[in-house]
């Protein structure tokens, strides 16, 4: 069976050749990846509060930690891109941090950056986590959607080429796919978009009926890690990042943070029935 050239694949892919800048003022940029994360922050923090009233929990609590989880998602970010490009990139120039610092921001990171400096700022107030958390779930996994829309615009988080139909194909020069400007690839953004909604459906689905506190908000994690490890594997990585085999950066975070995550959930759901559980001598 003859293979598909790559002009007829193109022809059977799904082009996007929008502009990454959406407008610019002299050397000031706006793209609209930075546009997305705004309006994913933005989607965050509402949701978050409807959610929180639903839980009995006050909208001044919301407006509290907002700030917290913003300054620590986005050090959590830059982070651990960071580390992904320290032996290649960072290493032997470290001021290149401060260049660009919205420029390569992890998403895993803003999710581990952002909720340590919650679980910080909760200590200090003597606050609960798991009920706070259980809350707003369901609205960090839409705002992780909305934020990923950017990254299809830009061509940012990239798929290795293929001939899949729905495969697609960054023509304009100034988008991120530079190494594959014209090549089709896995739209591995869209794959983890139609991810987040499945995750945010299930975490409807569930509000409340987990048990105990904290436990809606582990399955979160523990989810969006198993399926962010196979959406991985659709994603181009470069020699400069971290690889271990045919592993990359993100999936030994997605291992990680499974191995914490899924043991803690099963033994606090465990623990959670063992004491609601009436004991003999109340049954007598």
């Amino acid at each position: 069976m003859r293979r598909k050239t790559t002009v007829e694949c193109w022809k059977m892919s799904i082009e996007i050749g929008i502009d990454p800048i959406l407008f610019s003022i002299g050397s000031f940029e706006v793209g609209w990846h930075g546009l997305m994360v705004i309006l994913a922050v933005i989607v965050g923090i509402g949701l978050a509060l409807w959610f929180a009233r639903g839980a009995g929990i006050k909208r001044e609590v919301i407006y509290s930690i907002a700030p917290w989880a913003i300054i620590g998602g986005i050090i959590g970010a830059k982070l651990i891109h960071v580390i992904d490009y320290l032996g290649s990139t960072y290493s032997s120039d470290p001021m290149r941090i401060f260049e660009q610092f919205f420029y390569g921001l992890s998403i895993f990171g803003a999710i581990l950056g952002g909720t340590l400096a919650v679980f910080i700022y909760l200590r200090i107030r003597h606050l609960s986590l798991g009920h706070l958390a259980d809350a707003v779930a369901p609205a960090v996994i839409l705002a992780q959607a909305v934020g990923r829309i950017g990254c299809t615009i830009n061509g940012d988080a990239y798929g290795t080429p293929t001939s899949w139909p729905w495969a697609v194909v960054y023509t304009h020069p100034n988008a991120a796919a530079t190494t594959l400007l014209g090549v089709p690839g896995h739209p591995s953004p869209v794959y983890e978009i139609i991810w987040d909604l499945l995750i945010f459906a299930l975490l409807w689905r569930l509000r409340g009926r987990l048990k105990p506190d904290g436990s809606l908000f582990l399955l979160y994690l523990s989810v969006y890690s198993f399926g962010r490890f196979f959406i991985e594997f659709t994603r181009v990585v470069t020699p400069a990042q971290i690889n271990v085999g045919v592993l990359h950066e993100a999936h030994l975070i997605a291992l990680l943070v499974l191995a914490v995550c899924v043991p803690l959930l099963i033994y606090r759901m465990r623990r959670a029935r063992v004491l609601a559980a009436p004991s003999v001598e109340e049954e007598h």
